[in-house]
């Protein structure tokens, strides 16, 4: 791999995994107090549950999408949005986490591995570059919101 090669894949990493001068989904989802994940704040649409669990589904699709040429996605809208506006317990919560960290980890690995130029054989004209920005701009447009909506709930640390 040459080194303008490597310089690319190191920069797509940082952004997938966000920071910099951003806060990270990690951030936005650390210290959440429990009884607030389910809340809609201010007649908006959705809680901070429902646009973590977003994440992950979405986050999900693209990574099987870029390595799996018989998954089907699900439909949108309504398959990539959950119903309820709160986890079911904490291990559901848990869960969506946890699989959100490990599929960004696995992308980051698919990206690390292969020619980001291809054309994925099953799509459109989709290539891994393309699915890792689009990654990287869904999570951070949707961690913004997180951060936002718990502005609105008086549960974002004050800087």
């Amino acid at each position: 791999m040459n080194n303008q090669h490597q310089i690319l894949i190191n920069e797509l990493i940082k952004l997938i995994e966000g920071g910099g001068a951003h806060a990270t989904l990690k951030d936005a989802l650390a210290d959440l107090p429990k009884e607030l994940r389910g809340v809609k704040p201010h007649n908006l649409p959705y809680s901070i549950w429902q646009l973590a669990e977003h994440v992950r589904i979405a986050q999900w699709d693209m990574l099987e999408f870029s390595k799996d040429g018989s998954h089907q996605s699900p439909n949108w809208p309504d398959d990539y949005w959950p119903k309820e506006a709160e986890p079911a317990d904490d291990a559901a919560w848990n869960k969506t986490i946890e699989q959100i960290n490990a599929d960004r980890a696995e992308f980051i690995n698919l990206l690390q591995s292969g020619d980001i130029y291809e054309k994925i054989p099953h799509g459109d004209g989709q290539n891994i570059l393309r699915e890792a920005l689009q990654i990287a701009d869904h999570n951070s447009y949707h961690t913004s919101e997180i951060i936002l909506l718990r502005r609105l709930l008086g549960a974002w640390k004050s800087e």
